[in-house]
């Protein structure tokens, strides 16, 4: 069959990220069918998928949604209305299913989180939830001419007016259809030149408001590190000048973090690299050794420091925690961020303070303030959000919905822009337009990966 998987992300702030979802779905399926992939971060409106449609005239059309929104209350973006688009640019283009047209099958993480209603409100053919690789099950079933019954009784698959049930973690591998050229990676090389990669899938912790769970599974399984090491050494090859590692926490398990690390050094790795962390206190000497083997920048999941809020949050970490690992990370000669998450259960003008006073003892790092917690469906946040009566069990929660405790959003985020005052390095949400200003200047200067490290000059 000819395929076309398109990526709908255009979010490029505060830096494009490369959509790997859609290598994965492409190394997963049947050499026999001929593949294309698109990537709509630069093209105006629909119109490259309307025209990408014309030019292959695909027999299906994969949809990718990354997030439905930008989880940053500050600047709040929904993108919920790229997926109606999308499908619409497609119908546009070569006509309805009915009258000979492609098959349009929505998925991604965003999708994910909603799959029901958003295959109704997209109106396509159907949906996948959950990891694409069981993309290939889909196209044998509609080669095959399956029935709905035949197609609903797939893992995964969402079809109109059909019970949905959300499916397992995927047992199977996970191949790759890496990028072999500069050109196909196109604007990331030119942002920064990051691409990413994953080491493992699945998340081991519990946190209340995260949807790693809901997308990936809650057990952690992990790549070979030897196949980590040959896909990062093929995307330096196709151009990468940094990668990062995207999985949900990278040192959930410290032991496979090093084999990673001394896999990526031993296929002949040259690029800096980074990754997120959950601030735990790190064996000894775990960061000195990812930093031999090329780490480059870490990004800490900090998200407060008053352990009752964190306990609320379901962190597997305290204040203690988060102080020791940034020690450790220091002391390695490593940069260092932190990420906070502000305004979650358990918040009061108490804890807030606080964790604002203690943020100032974690010298040379780089702050995000993310001032709401926003609930998504299906997670610990949104089963306490309905008992408190914040929500109600049939709210769609599609637009921004966030949590609400202690001082309103506004009042954190102005308690933080006050504290932040004349310092570069605390940066409220995504940065606004001086950030990203910054960012794009230093990018056309030719300096390569997430630069906020330079933040604390």
């Amino acid at each position: 069959m000819r395929v076309l998987l398109a990526s709908l992300n255009r979010l490029a702030e505060p830096f494009p990220v490369y959509p790997l979802g859609l290598d994965h779905v492409a190394g997963a399926l049947d050499p026999r069918h001929e593949v294309r992939l698109l990537d709509l971060l630069e093209q105006p409106g629909e119109d490259g998928l309307g025209a990408a449609v014309r030019g292959f005239d695909p027999q299906v059309v994969g949809l990718s949604l990354r997030n439905v929104d930008n989880t940053d209350v500050s600047a709040a973006r929904s993108f919920v209305d790229d997926c109606r688009r999308a499908v619409a640019a497609v119908r546009a283009a070569a006509g309805p299913r009915e009258a000979g047209g492609p098959w349009v099958v929505l998925g991604g993480a965003g999708y994910t989180l909603f799959p029901e209603r958003l295959l109704a409100l997209g109106a396509a053919d159907l949906g996948l939830a959950g990891e694409g690789e069981r993309f290939g099950a889909v196209l044998q079933a509609l080669e095959a001419g399956a029935g709905a019954d035949a197609l609903a009784a797939l893992p995964g698959v969402v079809l109109p007016g059909r019970p949905f049930h959300r499916p397992p973690p995927w047992a199977g591998g996970h191949p790759r259809r890496l990028p072999r050229t500069p050109e196909e990676c196109g604007p990331y090389l030119a942002r920064g030149g990051m691409l990413n990669l994953q080491t493992q899938r699945g998340c081991p912790f519990h946190c209340a408001y995260c949807t790693y769970p809901l997308i990936e599974g809650g057990r952690l399984r992990a790549f070979p590190p030897e196949e980590v090491g040959r896909a990062a050494r093929a995307l330096q090859d196709a151009g990468a000048r940094y990668l990062f590692l995207a999985d949900s926490v990278f040192n959930a398990d410290p032991a496979h973090s090093l084999a990673v690390a001394e896999a990526m050094r031993a296929a002949g790795l040259s690029l800096p690299w980074g990754a997120f962390f959950a601030p735990l206190a790190p064996p000894d000497g775990f960061y000195a050794h990812l930093r031999a083997c090329g780490l480059a920048h870490v990004e800490f999941g900090t998200d407060h420091l008053s352990d009752a809020v964190l306990a609320r949050y379901h962190k597997s970490f305290r204040a203690a925690d988060v102080f020791a690992a940034h020690r450790a990370a220091r002391a390695a000669g490593l940069p260092v961020a932190h990420y906070f998450m502000l305004g979650g259960p358990g918040e009061t003008e108490a804890t807030l303070g606080a964790a604002l006073e203690a943020a100032e003892q974690l010298e040379r790092a780089a702050m995000f303030f993310f001032c709401g917690v926003r609930i998504y469906p299906g997670t610990g946040l949104w089963r306490l959000a309905q008992q408190e009566g914040q929500i109600r069990p049939e709210d769609e929660l599609l637009e921004p919905t966030y949590y609400r405790a202690g001082p309103p959003s506004a009042d954190i985020i102005a308690r933080v822009q006050a504290r932040a005052a004349g310092r570069l390095h605390w940066v409220v949400g995504s940065g606004g337009e001086r950030f990203q200003t910054m960012l794009a200047r230093m990018h056309r200067r030719g300096r390569v990966g997430p630069q906020w490290d330079k933040l604390l000059l």
